[in-house]
């Protein structure tokens, strides 16, 4: 059972992962012809993964506002509730659905949260392997960081930088 849980899983997150390269391949391209500046230092970012690497091309975003369709996809790649992205976004639920309901882009501040998220969610998958297991770390007190859940942390950027931390830490063997 574990075994085919598994493929599912996984065929699930490959989906969803070639849906939101498809969705940053035309959100940065849509930003390419804005008249507003866009940083990055490499080549056009055509993956979602090479998007998360690019922090030119995050902070061009940011500047613009990510669409509620991206927020969407990263929503669900990410282990957060309806409620928790509230509470990140410092948003009511009810305001969660105005955005979905107008279909417009969030303020900077709501973009770069989203993005702390994505980029916490990414490391979470690379060092835990599944969302699963990622989601069950988050959820648990943990001794390096306080004795704090890891997602409590996360409604502020130094308390993302805590769980990223910890996270590069368990990536490399380094346990507190």
């Amino acid at each position: 059972m574990s075994y085919f849980y598994d493929q599912l899983s996984k065929a699930y997150y490959m989906n969803l992962e070639k849906q939101l390269d498809k969705e940053i391949g035309e959100t940065y391209n849509r930003l390419l012809k804005t008249n507003k500046t866009v940083f990055t230092r490499q080549r056009p970012v055509r993956t979602y993964s090479e998007f998360l690497k690019d922090k030119g091309a995050i902070m061009s975003l940011i500047r613009v506002g990510i669409s509620f369709k991206l927020f969407t996809l990263i929503k669900q790649i990410a282990p957060f509730s309806e409620k928790n992205w509230a509470e990140v976004l410092d948003l009511s639920t009810k305001s969660l659905k105005r955005y979905e309901q107008q279909k417009k882009p969030f303020r900077s501040i709501q973009s770069e949260k989203i993005i702390e998220i994505s980029e916490v969610t990414q490391m979470g998958l690379d060092t835990f392997g599944n969302i699963e297991r990622f989601k069950l770390w988050l959820e648990t007190p943990t001794v390096a960081l306080g004795n704090v859940k890891p997602i409590e942390l996360l409604n502020d950027s130094y308390g993302k930088d805590l769980v990223l931390g910890e996270l590069t830490r368990i990536n490399y063997g380094i346990l507190s």
